[in-house]
């Protein structure tokens, strides 16, 4: 037979202790010892000591032979392992024992441990929402059960033991000064009330009536309604409380949670009425809001109580609940304006005059509703309702622009074809703000449209009176000082109507070295010319007195004569 394989061992090894770590298991320390021991000493004197006390109904009748109150079972068989708590035989096969009630299989447990003496060796229970704390591992019970049995006086982890008949539907307020178990009605004492919200995490003034920073008792008492809306939360003691938006913004803690892990199960939305109170601005005091919009805030508050939504996305969301609801007229932010109101809902709309325009002429053109999202969605509704989450114009415009900007251009600019294609291509990569975009097209077609009052067409004359036309056109379109250095650049004769162009706006200072003798020669015998010229331009397009054609054609005809250019009318 074969002989095994040589260990393989390295210098050291004989010296080194080998330790085993429990994940749980830690060594306690003096105060945990003692505080373990007065309560499992406590719990040994009365095994009684971490029930609630009992204000609900507990039904014993029997359905063939058998309790089916979940409470009066596990009553019958505490009192059971009560009677047997210095028997340690006992215990340990109930601790161990897989049927029977888990609560009493716990206790069974914490008793054995309680009639021990060595309190070093600790477990350590921990729950986020609960608590922590130590406690003795023995048998096979629940490790919360354990921990809040034998920490009795932990007043959400005591609560822990109970899990199972919460499920059941059975209910437990647990405080300070209290442990309450009030059968299958969620029923919470006024001093379980009281407390909560005193140690809520927002900070509730007044008595029976409670309200948060940027509230009143008035306004709670009448429901007035408020520019940012508050939700309104009554207990069946009568006790309401009003929480404004600003408060829920700044918990750091959520309030729903700092109330609800002191009962069993935490579901406060079975013990209170909710509402959240707010409309729109402009919505009119004698018009319910819509039924549809009501429930969806309701869906959203009942989430917010079972720990879904946050604090600080509740009022907005409700907001939007009550806002995308409504199936007619103008919805603007947070504002709503009848369907006849169009320029009052457009003269508050942050924007130019420009932008309101614009948006106006969408508005006129849609066929259905329109719901323009604040991240740019559009979505079509079948509703006759316009709604903007955005209360701006330009980000409206952004979002319209792909899908509607032919229609402003047309309809307002009379631009359409390739070249209104042209310019929705190049806003849309530009992103320019819709205000200036708009003043320059604007002013841009203005200028065209002043420069088609001139005889010729661009390019249609001959040199150098096709660069006095240009000059001109130039001078019109971006000012005299964006052709200066167009003017010094020409060649041959239009170098000479360049120094006579100089001249008529009396820019030649320093500038007489760019020229030859010849072109200021030349030029200079042009500027009576070209001068009046420009004076017939100014009256024709910046005055807007459309007779100065005649003086304009009859300048153009004096500048040909003298400068040697054929020219015909």
């Amino acid at each position: 037979m074969a002989k095994p394989p040589a260990e393989v061992s390295f210098p050291g090894d004989k010296n080194r202790r080998k330790k085993v770590r429990v994940r749980g298991i830690k060594k306690a320390s003096k105060d945990i010892q003692k505080r373990l021991e007065k309560n499992l000493s406590e719990l040994l004197d009365d095994p009684e000591i971490f029930l609630p006390d009992i204000n609900g109904v507990i039904t014993k009748k029997t359905f063939f032979g058998r309790n089916k109150d979940l409470m009066a079972l596990t009553l019958e068989d505490i009192d059971m392992v009560s009677k047997k708590r210095h028997d340690k035989k006992w215990l340990t096969k109930r601790m161990s024992k897989k049927s029977g009630d888990v609560v009493s299989r716990a206790l069974a447990g914490s008793l054995l441990a309680a009639s021990g003496d060595d309190f070093s060796t600790v477990s350590v229970f921990k729950n986020p929402l609960f608590g922590s704390a130590s406690y003795i591992r023995r048998g096979g019970g629940k490790q919360s059960h354990l921990a809040g049995i034998q920490n009795f006086n932990h007043s959400k982890l005591r609560m822990l033991v109970w899990d199972d008949h919460a499920k059941a539907g059975q209910w437990f307020f647990s405080w300070d000064k209290g442990f309450v178990f009030t059968g299958n009605n969620p029923e919470p004492p006024d001093d379980w009330i009281e407390y909560v919200l005193e140690n809520s995490s927002i900070e509730l003034l007044g008595q029976k009536t409670k309200w948060s920073k940027g509230l009143s008792e008035s306004i709670i008492d009448d429901k007035l309604f408020t520019d940012s809306g508050w939700l309104r939360l009554e207990f069946g003691n009568g006790v309401v409380i009003g929480i404004s938006k600003e408060s829920l913004l700044s918990t750091k803690e959520s309030f729903v949670q700092s109330v609800a892990m002191s009962m069993m199960p935490p579901k406060i939305s079975s013990i209170v009425e909710s509402e959240w109170v707010w409309k729109p601005e402009g919505w009119p005091n004698d018009k319910e809001l819509p039924a549809e919009g009501l429930e969806k805030v309701e869906e959203v508050i009942q989430q917010w109580l079972l720990m879904i939504y946050d604090d600080k996305k509740l009022a907005n969301a409700c907001r939007v609940s009550i806002l995308n609801s409504i199936k007619d007229g103008f919805v603007v932010g947070s504002s709503w304006y009848d369907s006849e109101n169009l320029l009052k809902m457009l003269e508050n709309m942050n924007g130019t005059e420009d932008e309101r325009e614009a948006i106006s002429c969408i508005i006129d053109s849609l066929e259905c509703g329109i719901h323009v999202r604040s991240d740019g969605v559009v979505i079509d509704l079948e509703e006759d309702v316009v709604r903007f989450e955005d209360s701006s114009c330009h980000p409206v415009l952004v979002a319209l622009w792909p899908k509607y900007g032919h229609i402003i251009l047309e309809r307002l600019y009379q631009i359409d074809g390739d070249e209104a294609k042209n310019i929705i291509d190049s806003q849309s990569q530009r992103k320019q703000g819709f205000g200036a975009f708009l003043r320059e097209l604007k002013q841009s077609i203005s200028i065209s449209q002043q420069l088609n009052r001139l005889p010729w067409n661009e390019g249609s004359l001959v040199s150098p009176l096709s660069f006095a036309d240009f000059l001109i056109r130039k001078a019109i379109e971006n000012g005299v000082a964006s052709t200066v250095s167009k003017a010094r650049k020409g060649k041959g004769l239009e170098m000479a109507m360049g120094w006579a162009w100089l001249n008529v706006h009396e820019r030649t200072e320093s500038d007489a070295w760019r020229f030859d003798e010849s072109s200021r020669d030349k030029g200079g015998d042009w500027v009576p010319a070209l001068q009046a010229l420009w004076d017939a331009a100014e009256d024709l397009l910046i005055n807007d007195n459309l007779e100065a054609v005649i003086d304009y054609k009859s300048a153009m005809k004096w500048l040909a004569e003298v400068s040697g250019s054929s020219f015909e009318y």
